[in-house]
């Protein structure tokens, strides 16, 4: 099986209002097994660390934050098709698995995008082409890029081939680590776990939080995510892991 996507610098003018003689008009190859797949402008690849000035508008954000949606949209068509059955709750459990950055950045090593990234030289030394926010953040730019250039059908297909099997063979529970622990809680008469950010570091395109949780008589486990919610997820898994209990056993 093989895709083309071939991303023109006027077909992208025409969306984002940026020049197409200010675009750079070679497209960047990826192989992946048979998949034969080129893109660009190269911006979709390109880290704000790696423009002088910082200049946002000239980094993958802005396609980032369109692709965001489309993948989100695409998903939950796929969703809706596959499991009829579903529930409106199973079905948002089941997308949020599937966009979630983790899963993102599976997505991005599995293109190899990290190679093609154009990152500035410290972003580059301290191992952003490997960093799972950025690789999340350049595969939902990717997303974007398609869906400017080819329009739905384009996005969708791509999606598809990247994304289908992990929609049918979810690898993780559908319960993220925050569900469960509340789960736990309630089950003994315990109050909401309670989270507090206990710090954020690192610079402001890529920080890192530190949060706890807490349970009564219980001393606070903590966490550390690329935002605060990934953050909130890994203190509520070291708490269940402190408590004895595991992902397959609530889930069994």
């Amino acid at each position: 099986m093989s895709v083309n996507v071939s991303l023109r610098p006027e077909a992208a003018s025409a969306h984002s209002g940026i020049p197409a003689a200010h675009q750079t008009p070679t497209p960047v190859k990826v192989h992946v097994e048979k998949l034969n797949f080129f893109y660009g402008p190269k911006r979709a690849l390109t880290h704000i660390s790696a423009l002088s000035g910082g200049n946002r508008a000239a980094s993958y954000q802005r396609l980032e934050f369109l692709g965001d949606h489309v993948l989100g949209l695409v998903i939950s068509d796929m969703l809706y098709r596959a499991f009829p059955r579903a529930n409106e709750g199973e079905l948002s459990r089941r997308l949020a698995d599937l966009v979630r950055k983790e899963t993102c950045a599976e997505v991005a090593r599995a293109m190899d995008l990290g190679p093609a990234l154009k990152l500035g030289n410290s972003e580059s030394h301290a191992g952003g082409r490997r960093r799972v926010t950025i690789l999340a953040d350049v595969c939902e730019a990717l997303v974007g890029a398609v869906f400017i250039d080819g329009g739905y059908k384009a996005a969708d297909e791509l999606i598809a081939l990247f994304w289908k099997e992990r929609m049918l063979k979810p690898l993780r529970p559908l319960r993220d680590p925050k569900t469960m622990l509340q789960e736990w809680a309630q089950a003994r008469g315990l109050p909401t776990p309670a989270y507090r950010e206990l710090a954020r570091t690192g610079p402001h395109h890529d920080p890192e939080f530190r949060v706890a949780v807490v349970l009564p008589d219980r001393p606070p486990a903590e966490g550390l995510g690329n935002s605060k919610r990934a953050a909130e997820q890994a203190a509520a898994a070291a708490m269940l892991t402190r408590v004895g209990v595991s992902a397959d056993k609530l889930n069994g």
